[in-house]
């Protein structure tokens, strides 16, 4: 395999940088401000959507007293974002803005055991007091750089930088600079939204006073990501509690091999030696041999006695207090992105892998270590909201929280306070440790909650008065919020057609008149295998939907986790089957039991699988509807096996290639029920919304159903986006988005 990369420039050759000014006219006032939006009413408009904060990012000081976190201001005039710092007492008080120049501050982290903060701006790595002054800037990298993780003595650091790649798309000739032309060998060429010619490697360097000396690439001459894209960060990089070792996240493939494969490991490397070792994998290993046109689970890679290799996502390391023993999260098998993720516990002094949330069948999303090394925290999601659990060494599960709400990433607090403190149920617990954990849900957006986390015993560990929600010590968007009408939210559950239980949200207009009937909008969900939990979205936003006069039924459909696993692999190989009825139980329980909801003016839209489910309902809903949206959706099922670029996607759901002549029969129904093949059947006025660099699923599945639907004689329209990718990201996008969603529903379903 042939590959090559330029050298870094690497140095104090600042005036080769060009850094953005700290004196431009933009400031971060020009972003933050506690003004509220022009609101002509009290329900929720696009403008408001946009003008609230956006917590990120955050980090706990190392005495457990203080927390400084991330916000992020989007201006629709100038059709951009800023990032901020602040910082405040982890009861919420004393809260100070740390960062006012006209640039971004990004990924705070403490350092120097607390007396300074580290953070980045403009793609170098700055150094400030607690108290936002003494800036210094610690880097000088004309690559930029997108990460960091200081070690535990703070001698050496980790840095994430892009470095040129040529493995896939070759080098552009030096004597044709303004060409554009791509030349390319092999897949995996483009990723997420962009051509790959760069990719992420994590380099190591010392600290000496206010430079970064020594820097050299640890993965150096590899043509392999670390991070992992399209969204790995960071956090997929750790140091050993000596600061001898680095644990880092890679899948070790290209080309083809990279596209149908998830098989990511967790390596080790020796800083005083520069020696790499695979943890995942034994000395030697040799993957099985795999057909890319046929389903990974065909293949021998994914046979039991393969297992125990780790073939599937294993990433986000962490080194436990005491340096023991490393966590992370462990998909079991290749090529099956949404397979299960569970805690794996290594240690490290026998070569042992422990799987400890075994007892609790659905994900672990985020995690975090306890102070003794023996406990872990982690989110997931149960029947449609995302709490937070207790596990030990053992695999022993406890909950922690409760209500309806989600939990998102997790920090423990240092040096938790001692005593008691007040449960629910206002009966005295002895509290262990504390935690800082995001928080959102339906109806309110991100704050950051303190969770006291209760001594457990087998008494006690089932009863619901240990149960918290959690104390709020952020109110980001108070301002606003408090000036809205928001729609109740309600859980509701009902039969499928076979029998299962199915919960769905019923999300309520704003001022809800229990008299009168609404129009109604069936929301289908993505993934296909992404939870319908208490996700708050700055688009798929259920409270703007409320606000224009609308019910949302969100189901928990085949296919979706927190309802075990059975239920959430239900829908691979069954796309247009089971799910799909489960949709319309949802919809028609909801026009039966909910008698505001008026039968005569439902809607159904919804994105990615959920536009896939859109575009298949459209030929299948026996006149239910009276609108579709449809946004960067599955169109034409062929086309989209070879188009995507995460081809192990489609191999897995679908089972087989187009082309092959033996074909399993789920494959055969997978490609007999594509969407494309019933327009014929398509009989109601749908929107198309599709943005151009979504190499995830591509314009051309937005074209063939919105040109479908035209030559149909169809009522139709199409939302294009040549900048915007699977998402939609720039303010004045997102502007237009709400509008024109709403126009659609509006014309059809409030006549």
């Amino acid at each position: 395999m042939e590959f090559k990369f330029k050298k870094l420039c690497i140095g104090t050759l600042l005036s080769l940088c060009i850094l953005p000014s700290m004196t431009a006219q933009t400031k971060s006032s020009d972003f933050i401000g506690r003004n509220n939006p022009e609101l002509t009413s009290d329900r929720m408009s696009p403008e408001a959507l946009w003008a609230m904060g956006r917590i990120g990012s955050y980090a706990v000081s190392p005495d457990g007293k203080k927390v400084i976190y991330q916000v992020g201001y989007y201006s629709v005039k100038k059709n951009k974002g800023h990032q901020v710092l602040f910082i405040m007492n982890i009861d919420g008080t004393e809260k100070q803005l740390l960062t006012k120049s006209a640039q971004s501050e990004t990924d705070a982290a403490w350092i120097e055991g607390g007396q300074r903060v580290a953070f980045l701006r403009g793609g170098q790595i700055w150094t400030m007091a607690p108290d936002g002054t003494d800036y210094k800037q610690l880097s000088v990298e004309c690559e930029g750089i997108e990460g960091f993780k200081f070690s535990p003595d703070g001698k050496k650091i980790v840095i994430i930088k892009q470095i040129p790649s040529h493995t896939v798309i070759k080098e552009r000739p030096l004597d044709l600079p303004q060409s554009t032309g791509l030349v390319i060998n092999d897949m995996n060429y483009r990723h997420w939204d962009e051509y790959v010619e760069t990719i992420p490697h994590p380099f190591l360097a010392d600290v000496v006073g206010n430079d970064l000396l020594n820097v050299k690439d640890i993965m150096d001459e590899e043509p392999y990501e670390c991070p992992v894209k399209p969204f790995g960060g960071i956090e997929q990089i750790d140091w050993s509690k000596d600061s001898k070792t680095i644990a880092y996240t890679s899948r070790k493939k290209t080309g083809v091999e990279y596209a149908i494969s998830t098989d990511t490991d967790i390596y080790l490397y020796n800083v005083e030696t520069g020696e790499t070792v695979n943890i995942c994998k034994p000395a030697g290993y040799k993957e099985p041999k795999i057909d890319p046109s046929k389903s990974m689970v065909k293949n021998p890679v994914n046979y039991e006695d393969n297992l125990k290799n780790n073939p599937g996502y294993d990433q986000n390391p962490q080194y436990s207090p005491d340096g023991k023993y490393i966590a992370w999260q462990s998909m079991s098998r290749n090529g099956y992105e949404a397979d299960r993720n569970r805690l794996c516990i290594y240690d490290i002094a026998q070569g042992t892998k422990t799987y400890v949330t075994e007892s609790l069948d659905t994900n672990v999303d985020a995690f975090c270590w306890g102070a003794n090394s023996q406990n872990l925290y982690f989110t997931a999601v149960w029947h449609g909201t995302t709490q937070i659990y207790q596990t030990n060494l053992k695999g022993e599960v406890v909950k922690i929280t409760d209500g309806q709400h989600d939990f998102g990433s997790l920090q423990l607090i240092p040096q938790p306070s001692q005593g008691t403190k007040k449960g629910k149920s206002s009966k005295k617990q002895k509290v262990t440790e504390t935690l800082l954990a995001e928080r959102h849900s339906m109806a309110a957006p991100a704050d950051l909650y303190v969770v006291s986390v209760p001594s457990f015993s087998k008494k006690s560990s089932s009863k619901s008065d240990n149960l918290t929600s959690g104390v709020a010590i952020t109110n980001e968007n108070e301002h606003i919020l408090s000036k809205l009408s928001l729609g109740k939210v309600e859980p509701h559950w009902c039969k499928s057609v076979d029998g299962k239980d199915i919960l769905y949200w019923a999300i309520l207009p704003s001022n809800f008149d229990p008299a009168k009937k609404y129009p109604t909008l069936l929301f289908c969900e993505g993934g296909p295998q992404s939870p319908v939990s208490q996700f708050w979205s700055y688009r798929w936003n259920f409270q703007i939907m409320a606000a224009n006069g609308y019910v949302i039924i969100a189901p928990n459909r085949r296919g979706l986790p927190g309802f075990g696993q059975e239920w959430l692999e239900a829908v691979s190989g069954d796309w247009t089957g089971m799910c799909m009825k489960d949709y319309l139980s949802a919809i028609d329980d909801a026009c039966n039991a909910l008698p505001y909801v008026d039968k005569d003016r439902l809607g159904c839209v919804g994105a990615s699988f959920g536009g896939f489910s859109v575009y298949y309902l459209a030929g299948h809903h026996d006149k239910r509807f009276k609108a579709f949206i449809a946004h960067d959706g599955a169109f034409n099922l062929e086309s989209m096996y070879t188009d995507t670029e995460e081809v192990w996607f489609s191999n897995w759901e679908y089972d087989d290639a187009y082309w092959n002549k033996d074909q399993t029969d789920r494959a055969k129904k997978t490609y007999a029920n594509s969407p494309h093949r019933f327009v014929d059947k398509w009989d109601t006025p749908i929107l198309c919304i599709h943005g151009e660099k979504d190499y995830r699923i591509n314009a051309n599945q937005g074209f063939g159903a919105f040109n479908a639907a035209r030559l149909r004689g169809i009522p139709a329209q199409l939302l294009l986006y040549p900048d915007e990718n699977h998402w939609v990201l720039k303010p004045q996008n997102g502007i237009l988005w709400q509008r024109t969603f709403f126009e659609w529903l509006d014309k059809w379903l409030k006549k």
